[in-house]
Formats: structure tokens, sequence, C-alpha cells
């Protein structure tokens, strides 16, 4: 199964720089959007329609805004769109297709560089989705969550280190928080990594890469390559097992993020 994980920034703007065109040449399974910035019926067009494809959204109730999606070739058994919490639900952050004991999520986790009001609502989101996490990865059920996490787990995820160390999503309790869900070495030192845990697909893939999948609008971060890695495929263990590759494609550019694809034996 080749599932691709994508912040698309606007998903008409990715569309009108070739993202589907890109997309059709993949043999993707499952497609999960972030950042639709727009409601379902705007989204309507064929060309974001591509051929053998269903698709499901979860708009933000804030139009042009946020918003997530997931297209498959396959129909799911059940959609779900709602974790229970207006405000974080209320912003389209979450959209699960059910196929049998599979679950893939399309999950856009707040920022917080915008101020200390969005810092305090990510970490709000952050302490409230961990239970929920625990939960399914105890559950018994398979899941791939896929998506804009918005913080950076180590060294190698960041080109300026030491600059950011003070900046949301480089902030050490992010960092700390974010690997203390995942069960694998690709953290910085803050936790003990838990002992069964979720599994990060690139660093299962490729342990020791330095890949980056967003990079700032300012300046000439992208031409330079000043990029960090926020675009996570977490996986439950039995899934990720099966893991075959995993690729972060910084061009063509579609957006300031790179599609994250991952292929998991079926």
């Amino acid at each position: 199964m080749r599932i691709l994980s994508f912040n698309a920034n606007g998903l008409r703007s990715a569309t009108s720089k070739g993202f589907f065109d890109w997309f059709k040449q993949q043999d993707i399974d499952v497609l999960c959007v972030q950042e639709t910035k727009a409601q379902e019926h705007q989204l309507d067009d064929a060309a974001l329609r591509p051929e053998g494809y269903q698709r499901w959204f979860k708009d933000a109730q804030k139009k042009g805004y946020s918003g997530v999606a997931i297209y498959s070739r396959r129909a799911p058994d059940e959609v779900r769109t709602a974790l229970g919490w207006a405000p974080f639900d209320d912003e389209g952050r979450y959209i699960e297709a059910r196929f049998g004991n599979l679950s893939v999520v399309s999950f856009y986790i707040p920022s917080g560089s915008s101020g200390e009001e969005r810092q305090g609502f990510k970490e709000e989101v952050m302490a409230w989705l961990k239970p929920i996490l625990d939960g399914w990865l105890a559950s018994g059920r398979q899941y791939v969550l896929c998506g804009d996490w918005n913080i950076v787990r180590a060294k190698n995820d960041i080109k300026n280190w030491t600059g950011n160390q003070k900046n949301s999503g480089c902030l050490p309790h992010e960092r700390a928080w974010l690997s203390g869900l995942i069960a694998d070495a690709g953290h910085d030192g803050l936790i003990t990594p838990p002992a069964h845990g979720w599994k990060d697909a690139f660093r299962a893939a490729k342990p020791d890469a330095v890949e980056y999948s967003w990079w700032s609008q300012r300046g000439a971060a992208r031409a330079n390559n000043v990029g960090w890695r926020i675009d996570y495929q977490l996986a439950t263990p039995g899934i990720a097992a099966g893991i075959v590759s995993a690729d972060i494609f910084p061009e063509p550019k579609f957006s300031d993020h790179a599609p994250l694809l991952v292929e998991y034996a079926e």
C-alpha cells in the first residue's frame, strides 16, 4: 500500500502548480491532504478529481483556512471527521478512513508560530491528543497517522538547530512530546523512547537521513535547503514492520511543504 501525505497550503493552488498531474504518476493508494484552505463545494473542479479516486473532506468552519481530506482508490468502510473537542474539530484538522482493521488518518496539528495565543492552543491540543493516540496504539487496530505535526524531532530534522531552540516547532518540550510517542532512536535525548510506541515511518526507512519537508517562504530558504522535517507518517508497529520505502519529494514544488510517500507491504 502506497500512502502519500501532503500539506498543500491551498489545494487549488497546489493543483494549479501541477500537483495532481504529478500525483497520477505515483501509483498512490491513499492520499492524505492537509490545508485544503477551501470548502468542499469549492473543490469540485475536474482538475481536483483524479480518475479512479473517491474523496472525503473535513472543512474548517472558518472559510479559506485549514481543512483536511482523504483521496482513496478503495472506498473505506467508514469515515470519521471529529474527535469530540470542538475547538480542534471545528478547525478541520482530522479525518480518518477505516479499511477493515486499518485506519488512515490525515492530521493537521496547529502551529504556534504566530504568537502566544496559538502556541497555547497548540499545547492544549498536544495534551488532549496524547491519551487519544495512546488509546489508538493500544486498540489492536493498525493506524497510519499522516500529516503536518508542526514539530521537529531532533537535529537531523532541521537545518538551523541552534538558532531555533526558542521557536515554536523546535521547543524542547514539543520535541519531547512528539518523540515520547515514538519507539525509535530518532529523538534528541530529552526522553527515553517508549518500549511500545508509534513508528516514524521515514526514520524506520532512513534512520540517519537528513531531509526536510517544509521551508519558510521568506528569503531563499528553499533554494538553500534551510528546511524542517515536520510532516510525518506515524504507524502502529504491525504495519510499520512492513515499511518498504519512504521518500520526500521537494521537487517539483507544489507548496511550501513537500509530499511524503511511504510504501507499506500488503
